[in-house]
């Protein structure tokens, strides 16, 4: 298959000052979770993007001195020539690929608390830490802005060294060059305070210093905020942001636009659709010669060519989704758009910066595993025999683990008890603003379609003496889970139930079953992550009084490590849903839910006629366990193999479903040391002797 030529235009060529990229997609600079701790993982990933299309690939964010230190969150970092070496590996497979390499040279100031180094952050004034630590930077005099500006350009020669095409002037995200340009933060009263060009000295100083570092060996990128702020009707206040830009449009080789409100750059596709950012810097192109690139969560193919033919950018810009899909802008240009791995905007790649572990994805189970496991998106081994595989569960662990194996030849048969492929992802998608997770089911489903060594059975529920009867060789359960109508107190289940009382006590399946619950109606949630607020508004809609509560400090708590908590309880706010936090439930008689203060023990009763319990799941194996009964718990003595996968074996997030599915078919016929099951990359501190002596 070949590119449809409407698409030609995307693969066109762009100068960027003295280097040029080879088409318009560009891997924007983003967290993985990795930084310095882990180059060879970081290098494998970036290569494979550059191998799958993108014509520049950047890093995260590069710390320029310990004095900006953002651990818990890896960072990467350029503070001496070791950092060199391992950019290395980077800009070596990235060019390998024809493709251009970036570096973003960042300085955290109020945003960095320096947990590791210990070193004191710098910033225009005494400023609190802005991410909650308690810990003040020091105000910059005259000397530091000097001494700062030699270590941003250090970083750049440094990056140079590394063999990077592009290297970032990063000011915006409220680090410490945004800050300069801010006026409501720089009240200084030397020449870099005060009036616009004033404020942004600091900015043209850098750029004109890292492109004398660099010379004619690399172009010069800023990364800009478009927008001053976000006003109360949800547009943007650009305030002088059009004349600083105008007054900076010319001086470096490319402009990476972003806006104000993070929260919409970064949007979770329930509240944030693609291309989000037009609206608030679509003048941005007019005021300028050189290149811009902007981000907006592009999937579609069609809106990223709008974009490039009416003016808006350049490039197409992009974090999420060439996590998602690596091999997005080969698929465009090998006219294969249906085998993209749409983005679904829900954010669990940011999470793992958050936590400070490798990067993860829902859609792409290889992502951060192509190194130290070995997998790449797009190949995966022939089958090791002719041997074939039953999968019972169609949901997202079952629906990977068939079209993985069925990518590697083996004979699969997929059997689902409903009519309706996908599980937990296809129930989910129908609740309000989740119709984006309907591509876990979609991408897999539609490549299904194309093997024909892949039969798919629905409205197929199998007993265990149909299992036995199939006469497969291999056998995996992926029969999903079901939400409990109990809470785990930390010790047992418990039932929420008053003595002696029969109230209606509904879970998430019920309410996607379609039971319409009694208001008013208390969700309580202790899961923590998005359902608990997706069900307080489904029900919201529905007409009745809603009130959400968790035994957890925040709504939503885990939904924090995917950008989007804030916005959820926001969200409920305003449409009305009353929440509660730091209280657990203790007992409801279907007329009160008396609610305990995690930290009084006081009571807090509540009017409710009903409760929905988002709590834990337990996972439907009944099957595996019936097949395992037939043989006392012998599993060899079976006459396949069997598995449990997903939720089945362990509820957890949909991205651990995909990865079980992935994982099952990567290691059918592999034997996997279960002592060292991956490579891990670290420091190599050579050999030491047994007593650890020198």
């Amino acid at each position: 298959m070949t590119c449809d030529p409407r698409y030609d235009i995307l693969f066109e060529p762009v100068e960027i000052g003295p280097v040029t990229a080879p088409n318009r997609f560009y891997q924007v600079p983003h967290c993985t979770g990795m930084g310095w701790q882990r180059p060879r993982m970081l290098a494998e990933m970036r290569g494979i993007k550059a191998e799958g299309g993108w014509g520049v690939v950047c890093t995260e964010y590069n710390s320029i001195h310990p004095s900006s230190d953002d651990l818990p969150h890896p960072s990467a970092s350029l503070w001496d020539d070791s950092d060199i070496r391992a950019h290395l590996l980077m800009t070596d497979k990235v060019h390998a690929h024809g493709a251009l390499a970036g570096a973003e040279l960042w300085y955290g100031g109020i945003r960095t608390s320096n947990m590791m180094t210990r070193e004191i952050a710098l910033d225009l004034d005494s400023f609190p830490n802005s991410v909650g630590n308690p810990f003040q930077t020091r105000a910059m005099d005259k000397t530091d802005i000097k001494t700062f500006r030699h270590w941003h350009k250090r970083a750049a020669l440094r990056a140079r060294d590394a063999g990077f095409d592009i290297v970032y002037v990063y000011a915006t995200h409220g680090y410490l060059i945004s800050n300069f340009l801010n006026p409501r933060m720089n009240t200084r009263s030397d020449e870099y305070g005060g009036s616009m060009e004033n404020r942004t000295r600091l900015v043209r100083e850098l750029i004109e210093e890292t492109k004398e570092a660099v010379g004619d060996r690399c172009a010069v990128a800023v990364r800009f905020a478009a927008d001053e702020r976000i006003g109360e009707d949800g547009m943007p206040i650009h305030g002088e942001r059009r004349d600083m830009f105008e007054m900076l449009a010319e001086m470096p080789d490319l402009w990476d636009i972003n806006i104000a409100d993070y929260s919409l750059e970064m949007g979770v596709s329930r509240f944030v659709k693609e291309a989000p950012l037009e609206p608030y810097m679509d003048f941005v192109k007019s005021m300028t010669t050189k290149p811009v690139v902007t981000v907006g969560r592009f999937t579609s193919p069609d809106t990223m060519l709008s974009q490039v033919k009416r003016g808006i950018v350049d490039f197409i810009g992009a974090a999420r989704p060439s996590i998602a899909d690596p091999f997005l802008p080969r698929k465009i240009k090998e006219g294969r758009i249906d085998s993209i791995r749409e983005c679904i905007g829900c954010n669990v790649c940011y999470s793992g910066d958050a936590i400070g572990v490798p990067i993860r994805c829902t859609q792409n189970p290889t992502m951060g595993e192509e190194w130290r496991k070995g997998w790449h998106p797009e190949k995966i081994a022939p089958k090791g025999s002719d041997s074939s595989v039953l999968i019972v569960g169609a949901g997202p662990a079952g629906l990977e683990a068939a079209r993985a194996l069925g990518e590697r030849g083996y004979k699969v048969t997929l059997a689902e008890a409903s009519r309706d492929l996908g599980g937990r992802v296809t129930r989910e998608c129908a609740l309000p603003g989740m119709s984006e997770y309907a591509r876990v089911r979609n991408y897999r489903e539609q490549e299904l379609l194309e093997m024909a060594n892949v039969e798919v059975y629905r409205e197929s529920a199998l007993t265990a003496q149909d299992v036995m009867a199939f006469e497969a060789d291999h056998v995996a359960i992926a029969t999903g889970a079901t939400w409990r109508k109990e809470r785990f107190n930390g010790e047992a289940y418990v039932s929420v139930a008053a003595a002696g009382s029969a109230p209606e006590i509904l879970t998430p399946d019920d309410i996607m079953n379609g039971v319409a619950p009694k208001g008013p109606v208390l969700v309580y949630d202790e899961d923590g992550y998005y359902l608990g607020g997706v069900i307080a508004e489904k029900l919201q809609q529905d007409g009745l009084e809603v009130s959400l509560a968790t035994p957890a400090d925040n709504i939503s708590d885990w939904a924090g490590k995917t950008s989007e908590r804030w916005r959820v309880r926001t969200h409920l706010m305003k449409l009305g849903v009353e929440t509660i936090v730091s209280h657990s439930l203790q007992s409801f008689d279907g007329n009160t839910a008396t609610l305990t203060c995690e930290y009084s023990a006081r009571e807090k009763p509540l009017a409710a006629r009903s409760v929905v319990m988002v709590t834990q799941r337990s996972p439907n194996d009944a099957l595996y366990q019936e097949l395992l009964a037939a043989v006392d718990g012998q599993v060899e003595e079976l006459p396949f193999t069997l598995k449990r996968i997903g939720d089945c074996e362990a509820p957890a997030i949909i991205a651990a479903a995909t990865y079980a599915g992935h994982q099952y078919a990567r290691e059918l016929d592999n034997t996997v040391e279960p002592d060292e099951p991956l490579k891990h990359d670290r420091v190599d501190v050579g050999e030491t002797s047994p007593t650890g002596a020198a």
